[in-house]
This record gives C-alpha cells, structure tokens and sequence, in this order.
C-alpha cells in the first residue's frame, strides 16, 4: 500500500544487552527472541510492536509493527515492550542498556555475529568490512521511516531530510564514550558511521544523500555505482542494493519510504519519540515550503552539509553555526548555536505538538542531549567504576521510562 507524505511513521529502536552482573555486552538475543516465541525466528510479532535480531548477537531491534498514524501514545508502547523483554531476561542475568554506545566494550575480543538467519549476509559484511569495530558492533540507533508517493512528494521529501539531516546529532547524540575513554565526539557513533565501509565508499558517500530528487535519477547516482562496486565481493548476488546503501537518509523506493538513520538511541522511548516528533514537525515545515523554497533547499550540495554535520557530531548542541547561509534559512543572525535553531524550530511547531511531547522535547532543550548529560555526570577523566555507576543508572531509565538527568548522579 502507498502512503502519502506524513500520513503515517516507521520508528526502529535499538538496545543492546549486557549482563546484570559484569555490565559486558551479552549475545543472547537468540535466547530473548526463543523465550517470547517457542521457537527461535528472526521476526516476533508481539501486538503492535515488533521485535527482531541485528547484525551483532548482543543487539536487538523492537519496531512498530507496521506502519502507525499514533505517535502519541508509541514511547509508552515502546516502554511495555521494554519491560517485557527484561523480564524475560531476568533470570538470564542480563538487562537492556540504552545510549547509542557501550561505554566500556572492546568490539575485537567481544563481538559475535547473529548466527541465524541472514547470517550469509552477515557473514558476507564480516569478510568485506571486518565488523569486530564500534561502527559495526558497538552502535544503537533509531530510524524514522517516513512515506512518499511518487516522484514529487520524494522530490519534496529528500529535499527537506537533506537539510535536516546536518543538525539532528544535536539532539540525539548519546556516545561519548569508548572503551572507557570520552572520544572527544559527543557522538562517536556518527564519527564511526562515516568511514564504517571506506572499503567500498559508494555505499555510505558523504552520509548526505546527493541532489538526486527523482527515481530514475538515484538509482543512476546511487544504486548503480553501489551494485557495481559491490559485484566483485557478492558472487552469489545476495545483496540487495536498498540493504547496502548506508547514507544518513536513504531511499527505500521498495517501500516507498525515506528511513533516516543519523539519530542515536536515547535513555528512554519517552525521549525518542519526543525527538521524532520534532524531527517530523521539522521537515514539515520544510516540506511546506514556510523556511526555504524547494528549488533553495535542492541546491545545497552534499559537501557543504557534510561540513555542517561534522562539526555537529563532535559537540552536539553546543556547536557554533558558522554558516550563515544554513543559518539564513531559519532567519537567524550569525554567531548563533546550532541550539538555537532547534529553539526557533520548536517554536514554529509548538502548537502542533501535544501537551506530553512539548514537555519531553522542553527538557531535552534545556538540558541538552543525553551525550552532554552524561559527560556533565561523569566529569573530563571518569574511572570505570564512575562510568559503570552512570550507565547503569541509564539501564534504570531505560527501565522506567525516564529522562537521565546529570543531577542524580552528582548528588
């Protein structure tokens, strides 16, 4: 069935497991999935969410079970989920870990790949791209699917996620830490991301889609240098262009959908889907043309946003926007913080937000992503002990359904 722009969502949401008792990632998934369903299979429907396996055997994946016009009551469906799966972990000794990162993994001694179905594909990633490193086994996201029908609502559509794409790390971002260490990045999973299949680059290109605004047009840009590049590593032909391609924003003209994908998980479903309702109002306003007409929204080239993001992964909100331009499209004056436009944006949209997601998306606001919350509670050189103390706290939240606040932990 085709959807039409807005008229219904997608939301994917990530979490690792870890054991209760030694806080290290735990590859049980196939046991969680077996527990729920009798019988081991890589998709169980429960209701309106649905749960799945990833790449790494220590992450699973709990979406809508199809698409939903409901965004208002999802983080609470999303969160009975979670409490359903630790439960059936409970006496595994393992619980769900949020954030985008485990703090402490070193993915070369403790990665193992899902070794069930898709494992050839698996398999086949792990030979060309060595998976064992954070980009590949130590990264949870969310991803926003958002629908399209034809050529010109795409055309509006990946014009507006291209522009947006940039400053979305600013409220999501939530790994700061690697093995122990603040990376510098207070979002290392997006630095990773990047330069996760340099061995094959026509896959992930400059993780902002290129000015392609037609069918015809990305599949001659992008899927066909992808099919090509890939052809001498997949003898057996089992990948799939829409599966390989691995930008921030990518296509899936066999769903007739844009799944984004530049957005770290949070602490909890409260504050995910707050932030994809924002994200939504967002690109509804550049979709209607109230910020910057189509035809200027076209012609910002990858690599100027590309710039934009990148300064954006390492300090989040607290980035300087230096490009007046980008700044001019939300008629803001120049020396401001990349904040601040969230601020105006949220703002725009207030009024067609809910009661429930204006307070959730007012503390994210104000007290700035969950990489920042975490890097306040830990102080410049953490131990691990320091470390174990906040994540675990962030467990707990992920549990209860609530926002990670700095304050608790320096109590």
């Amino acid at each position: 069935m085709s959807y039409h722009l807005f008229e219904v969502f997608g939301i994917e949401l990530e979490y690792m497991l870890v054991d209760t008792e030694t806080f290290k990632v735990n590859p049980i998934v196939d046991k969680l999935l077996t527990r729920k369903n009798g019988t081991l299979t890589s998709d169980v429907e429960n209701g309106k969410i649905e749960w799945s396996n990833e790449l790494v055997a220590h992450v699973v994946e709990m979406k809508t079970n199809g698409p939903t016009a409901n965004l208002e009551d999802l983080d609470e469906l999303f969160a009975e989920n979670v409490s359903e799966m630790n439960s059936l972990l409970k006496d595994l000794n393992s619980r769900l870990l949020p954030s985008a990162a485990h703090p402490l993994m070193h993915p070369e001694e403790e990665m193992q790949l899902w070794q069930h179905s898709y494992s050839r594909i698996y398999a086949l990633y792990n030979r060309i791209f060595d998976c064992r490193g954070h980009g590949w086994s130590n990264v949870q996201s969310m991803h926003i699917n958002l629908p399209f029908s034809g050529d010109a609502e795409f055309e509006k559509l990946h014009a507006a996620v291209r522009i947006l794409l940039p400053i979305i790390p600013a409220l999501s971002a939530s790994s700061p830490i690697f093995e122990g260490r603040l990376t510098g990045f207070k979002d290392s999973r997006m630095q990773v991301y990047k330069t996760n299949q340099k061995e094959i680059p026509e896959m992930t290109g400059k993780v902002i889609p290129e000015q392609y605004f037609t069918k015809k047009d990305y599949f001659q840009g992008i899927f066909e240098p992808i099919n090509k590049a890939i052809a001498p590593h997949d003898h057996e032909k089992i990948l799939d262009h829409h599966f390989l391609n691995s930008r921030g924003a990518i296509a899936r003209f066999d769903r007739g959908a844009i799944e984004i994908r530049v957005i770290d998980i949070q602490e909890c479903p409260k504050a995910d889907v707050a932030i994809a309702v924002l994200i939504i109002e967002a690109l509804k306003l550049l979709v209607g043309e109230e910020l910057i007409s189509l035809e200027d929204q076209k012609n910002w080239h990858e690599n100027d946003l590309f710039e934009i993001l990148n300064a954006v992964i390492i300090d989040a909100e607290g980035t300087g926007a230096k490009n007046d331009k980008y700044l001019d499209i939300f008629d803001l004056r120049a020396g401001k913080a990349v904040k601040d436009i969230w601020s105006k944006i949220y703002a725009m949209v207030k009024e067609n937000i809910s009661e429930k997601h204006q307070k959730n998306i007012e503390f994210i606001l104000q007290h700035g992503s969950l990489a920042t919350r975490i890097i306040k509670a830990l102080g410049e050189k953490p131990s691990e002990a320091e470390i174990l103390k906040v994540y675990r706290t962030l467990s707990d939240c992920l549990e209860e359904n609530r926002f990670f606040s700095a304050s608790e932990i320096m109590r």
